[in-house]
């Protein structure tokens, strides 16, 4: 598995949801944050302004995609002027029901998605996004996305035996375009800097995807810096410079968020688990879990049963 995948698969918890929903002017709807989520929006039909707690509106046609990567509140509106009723549950993570903004104008229809994530132990990627990503529909811009939207509209449409397993593989499938066209984008709003940077330089891209690839491998800097084709302190002043990490202190955070991960969804003893990512001993394994954590493994277990 490649870094960009690992992040997708780490960034959610839990199962998304996602709804089609419709509108008729004039109609204002304000919803409130949800810490914890992201959320994703895509117009179907007709057109909106998108309505940031910060900056100006923002206006949505016709397949253009909002991401929503920190859970922030926003209001949606046919006309950036209108008052926005307040909306009791945010669109991306609950049941939202249009009913009461139904009236004789121009309809639109959006396709919200959205899923919870861990804020505190979010993949440090997400914490480098803004508050919103807009990527506007144009004529040959990310084919892949378009076709992942189309596909993810259908089976919410119209859905059929199989479709949970479906939307799920869908929504991972339109999160993992939307960070490729971001960070794949050039100039503004995504300027060449940090993750986008490591993720588009070829050495440091390398040596990423082998710590996510192999997280249990005994890495050196020097043996990460020969994955990378780089001198073992060109590497190492590279790579800090772009994740903003040093290479070992990543590769620790890494090994410790997969044991996480495997604590939480696998039935792998501690034990287990502590050799996957690389450590010799269950003891030192619980040690540096415990310093990152603040819970030995096995307790982080028991409470993410039961939450």
């Amino acid at each position: 598995m490649d870094m960009l995948s690992d992040v997708v698969a780490f960034m959610r918890t839990g199962r998304p949801n996602s709804s089609r929903v419709s509108w008729r002017a004039p109609w204002g709807v304000a919803f409130p944050s949800a810490p914890g989520s992201a959320g994703f929006h895509v117009v179907l039909s007709g057109s909106c302004w998108l309505l940031p707690p910060e900056g100006e509106p923002v206006r949505l046609n016709v397949g253009d995609v909002v991401f929503l990567p920190h859970g922030d509140g926003f209001g949606l509106a046919d006309d950036p002027a209108r008052p926005l009723a307040r909306s009791d549950c945010a669109l991306h993570t609950e049941l939202f029901s249009s009913a009461g903004f139904e009236g004789a104008g121009a309809e639109t229809v959006l396709l919200s998605c959205g899923y919870r994530t861990f804020p505190d132990r979010s993949h440090p990627i997400l914490g480098s996004l803004p508050a919103l990503i807009h990527l506007p529909s144009t004529l040959g811009r990310h084919p892949e996305l378009r076709a992942a939207v189309e596909l993810l509209a259908g089976e919410i449409g119209n859905p059929r035996p199989g479709a949970d397993t479906v939307v799920s593989s869908l929504l991972d499938m339109l999160q993992l375009y939307i960070l490729r066209a971001w960070f794949d984008s050039d100039g503004e709003p995504c300027t060449m800097s940090g993750w986008a940077a490591a993720l588009a330089d070829p050495a440091i891209g390398r040596a990423l995807d082998a710590i996510h690839c192999e997280p249990g491998r005994r890495w050196t800097v020097e043996s990460l810096g020969a994955h990378a084709g780089l001198s073992r302190a060109g590497f190492a002043r590279r790579f800090t410079a772009l994740v903003g990490q040093a290479p070992l202190a990543y590769l620790t955070w890494w090994r410790l968020a997969s044991a996480a991960r495997m604590l939480r969804e696998s039935d792998a003893s501690v034990a287990e688990v502590a050799e996957r990512v690389g450590y010799t001993s269950e003891f030192a394994f619980g040690n540096a879990f415990k310093r990152e954590y603040g819970v030995a493994p096995g307790r982080f277990r028991r409470r993410a049963a039961v939450a």
